[in-house]
């Protein structure tokens, strides 16, 4: 019997999954926004310093972005949850049985006899009614309500870890080899990402890792031949 691919659900365990799924693709957007950004300006110049700063510069300003838009995104979706508790509670107050009624629907759609259903819900009520509404009918924990610090300093990491392998690829070689460096070692990290996030996502990985070492490549041929145009011009 072969064994049954790894399906992600909600609660920790889901919530896990889609913070390391966030991870992984933080750190794709690392690798190739500042592979493109320094094999471009190696394109027009092969002065350490410059490339350096230039890597530096985008390392900070990316992984800047990435806090602040995470921050602002999973901000927007807890007071979303909040909200929605809030309303919850509101109706649980002012029309108890008619959300009785509701929380043994809920549970007869996913397969409980009527009487086992409204059994179920009588004594999740009793027990705490928002909480079970909360997860019933709305999908939310409201012990683990999305953090966006935790977001936004996940992203930051995430971006700064994959950064960091062009930036230093770029750098540390001799200016002979450097190109050739960092473009194997982008694309390498890259297939290491493509296969990791298709591994969690359980989806064959060879398309996944195509696309994503595919879309890096073109990324590095664009800014290089645009950084080479503009050195050659004397730009």
């Amino acid at each position: 019997m072969e064994p049954t691919p790894h399906e992600p659900h909600e609660g920790p365990l889901g919530v896990r999954l889609n913070w390391l799924r966030a991870a992984v693709l933080g750190a794709n957007d690392g690798i190739v926004s500042t592979a493109g950004l320094v094999v471009g300006v190696a394109g027009a110049t092969t002065d350490r310093s410059t490339l350096l700063t230039a890597g530096l510069a985008g390392l900070l300003a990316g992984s800047m972005s990435m806090a602040v838009g995470e921050y602002v995104s999973v901000s927007t979706q807890r007071d979303s949850e909040k909200a929605a508790l809030a309303v919850e509670r509101r109706e649980l107050r002012d029309q108890p049985e008619a959300e009785l009624d509701e929380l043994t629907g809920l549970l007869a759609a996913r397969g409980l006899s009527p009487e086992v259903a409204r059994e179920a819900a009588e004594q999740l009520t009793e027990r705490d009614a928002l909480r079970a509404h909360a997860r019933v009918e709305l999908g939310i924990d409201p012990d683990e309500l999305t953090n966006p610090w935790h977001a936004a300093a996940a992203s930051f990491l995430a971006f700064t870890v994959g950064a960091l392998l062009p930036l230093l690829a770029m750098v540390l070689p001799p200016a002979s080899a450097r190109l050739w460096v960092t473009v194997l070692s982008v694309l390498a990290a890259l297939t290491l990402t493509g296969w990791w996030s298709a591994r969690l996502g359980a989806a064959p990985a060879r398309p996944a890792m195509v696309r994503v070492v595919g879309g890096g490549a073109v990324a590095m041929a664009v800014t290089y031949t645009a950084g080479s145009l503009l050195g050659a011009a004397g730009v």
